[in-house]
């Protein structure tokens, strides 16, 4: 076989196991789902021993197993016996950094129902969720998939600590008095800065029913609670929160409207001189771009939003008033945009 054939027939190879990826999401979220990450300690053990502590099929673990192993999940010893490696660890609950429940959100049964639609979300520019479920991606999971809900609530839970952690290794807050967390979620992200700066006063924004479920620490009688402002509200239609410095972390990806008026809200509510952060997953100058450009299409399918380029948010954040200095890496998904506030304080966007 000549060079030529070769290079053709690893192509060939190479796009097979593109189109046949779902298959991989499938056998990852089958792992979970049967327990198998947890199952297997730190010995090597045979599909029989690991299929009789889950209650399935050795047969079929065993080739569910293989197919794991293939992707460098899970390592099929030469004796045939399965081991754990660093990307299988990740996958048990009591990992440091687990992405248990981050892996089971990416795999939920509803996924499965709008991938298939990407070419008419492509084709029309927007959202497909309502066409296929009936209703808003967001009142479909609380109204209709209640578990897929919860799996949710845990995934975003699951990767903000993990965030949170990162953001407060890089993020120097000398000097500053008081910091809000806009779109903050549980407030994960806003409990270790008050951790790591302990003169430090906070506030928490985010939608009512989400701030009424804050991290315990923010909420009264929690260690934090006198450093803490919970503010429930929606940040694209007022902020009304005097800070030093205000964090938006992966809320600007909606669509361009909510973007122009949650930067114009923070705007007009910080004195001139305020630092703003920007915490966003980008579509380029990524070191993990095929998860933040996976990202990016799942907006797209379900509420019509998007990841930004690094152009796109410093356009964006340019138009609001805001002069961007540093913008850098915090972890391979996730950039940083320090910026100020430019102009005087002024009105709301509304």
């Amino acid at each position: 076989m000549t060079d030529t054939q070769t290079a053709a027939h690893q192509t060939g190879m190479r796009l097979r196991e593109l189109a046949f990826g779902a298959v991989t999401a499938a056998a990852v979220r089958a792992a979970l789902r049967l327990g198998v990450p947890d199952a297997l300690g730190e010995n090597p053990e045979t599909a029989d021993t690991l299929a009789e502590r889950t209650e399935v099929d050795p047969r079929s673990l065993r080739r569910l197993m293989r197919a794991l192993a293939s992707h460098g999940i899970f390592v099929e010893q030469p004796d045939g016996r399965f081991a754990h490696n660093e990307m299988s660890r990740l996958l048990r609950a009591d990992a440091p950094r687990s992405m248990r429940y981050v892996t089971l959100w990416a795999t939920e049964p509803w996924t499965w129902q709008v991938w298939p639609m990407l070419d008419e979300a492509v084709r029309k520019g927007g959202s497909v969720f309502p066409d296929v479920h009936g209703k808003g991606f967001f009142d479909y999971l609380h109204e209709d998939a209640p578990e897929s809900a919860e799996t949710f609530n845990r995934a975003m839970t699951q990767s903000s600590r993990q965030a949170a952690e990162d953001v407060a290794d890089v993020l120097d807050l000398t000097g500053a008095r008081s910091v809000a967390d806009i779109g903050g979620g549980q407030g994960l992200m806003l409990a270790t800065l008050l951790e790591r700066n302990p003169a430090l006063h906070g506030s928490l924004m985010d939608l009512p029913a989400v701030v009424a479920q804050a991290d315990p620490r923010l909420r009264p009688g929690g260690a934090l609670t006198d450093r803490a402002t919970l503010v429930p509200g929606d940040c694209r239609d007022e902020i009304p929160i005097r800070a030093d410095v205000y964090i938006v972390k992966n809320v600007l990806e909606w669509d361009d409207e909510s973007t122009r008026r949650t930067l114009s809200n923070i705007v007009a509510a910080a004195e001139t001189g305020a630092r703003v952060v920007v915490i966003e997953n980008l579509v380029d100058d990524s070191a993990s771009q095929r998860f933040t450009t996976a990202m990016d299409l799942l907006l797209l399918l379900n509420v019509g939003g998007a990841k930004h380029t690094t152009d796109s948010m410093l356009t964006a954040m340019d138009r609001a008033g805001l002069i961007t200095g540093d913008v850098h890496a915090v972890n391979p998904s996730l950039h940083m945009f320090d910026s100020v506030v430019a102009k005087p304080r002024g009105g709301s966007a509304g």
